[in-house]
């Protein structure tokens, strides 16, 4: 099945939201935009351009627009806010627990610039606690897509989901390689199937995985590759049935191992079927300044570190049917 994955170009995640939102706006009225200073980083232009009654600049102020966006469900809007991950989560979590999750209001949080990929803006803005901060929430549904299709899908998709929902994506240029209808929250995405190991990957990574599966597949080993863009809540059965093939696994997320992706896989694992699993994302660590291919080179998230990560799970896995 990789040889079935094409490539048909190459965008930024954060315009597939961008052109989303505009194309979801023209369906459906109750769709309001707001942005804390930032609607060109998060292309909106054209939402604006259109629709401007439905925009609503909050500026420098992105507790304030978390406020805001709670309250215009009241009257019935679907409000989609937009900043920077680091803003949309970490800047004002205690709005979001207590405005937003508590009282299970239907905001759409939208957070661009998520990442090591977010490259020389530096580890002030690379945030790689987001995942795991927003998936404690009770009721917050969760999606980190993979590429400019799957972002453009989710973006419609959470208007018609009701409850909050945590969308990440990021800045730079990345491979489209699926296909807007294959989306479908909650359900993840089995790219390839394979007999030897799992791969289970989020966002950018999910190409990352990809071509570690071709990798692995010179070798000679057969490759269960899902793309997990729904980390909450997650596709238990989709996991379960590819560990049952495999009996063991690697997750890659650009995020710390620590609450991410990887701990929700291992989590349904301990609980259902334990087997060996590795853990690709950032160890315990702050990202820095840098271009994002050499960042995810040092950080040990490129192709080259996941195919490791599965070579050594595999020897794993063998060592314990041998004792």
């Amino acid at each position: 099945m990789l040889k079935d994955i094409q490539v048909s170009g190459k965008k930024d995640t954060r315009s597939g939201f961008g052109d989303g939102i505009l194309e979801l706006a023209k369906q459906n009225n109750k769709v309001v935009a707001l942005t804390a200073d930032l609607a060109g980083s998060l292309k909106l232009n054209g939402f604006i351009k259109e629709f401007p009654e439905r925009f609503i600049q909050c500026g420098i102020a992105e507790a304030n627009m978390i406020g805001v966006a709670a309250g215009l469900t009241i009257g019935g809007h679907i409000p989609y806010t937009t900043t920077f991950a680091n803003f949309s989560t970490g800047r004002v979590y205690d709005q979001i627990r207590q405005s937003v999750a508590y009282s299970n209001k239907n905001v759409k949080i939208c957070a661009s610039h998520a990442g090591l990929t977010l490259g020389e803006d530096g580890a002030t803005h690379q945030i790689l606690e987001d995942i795991g901060m927003m998936k404690m929430l009770p009721g917050m549904t969760v999606i980190v897509p993979a590429d400019y299709n799957q972002t453009k899908a989710a973006t419609k998709a959470i208007a018609e989901h009701d409850g909050p929902v945590y969308l990440r994506f990021g800045r730079p240029v990345w491979p489209i390689f699926t296909k807007e209808e294959d989306f479908v929250i909650g359900k993840a995405q089995i790219l390839s199937e394979g007999k030897d190991v799992s791969i289970f990957a989020c966002g950018h990574m999910v190409w990352t995985a990809i071509e570690a599966a071709k990798m692995l597949e010179e070798k000679g080993i057969s490759v269960d590759l899902i793309n997990i863009h729904t980390i909450k809540p997650l596709d238990e059965a989709a996991v379960l049935a590819s560990l049952k093939k495999t009996r063991c696994a690697v997750t890659a997320e650009e995020h710390n191992i620590y609450g991410g992706l990887g701990e929700s896989i291992s989590h349904v694992a301990s609980k259902h079927l334990p087997v060996p699993i590795e853990l690709v994302g950032t160890k315990d660590t702050f990202g820095e300044s840098g271009k994002p291919e050499e960042l995810l080179v040092k950080y040990g998230l490129d192709a080259k570190h996941i195919a490791a990560a599965a070579e050594k799970v595999i020897e794993r896995k063998a060592e314990l049917v041998e004792s």
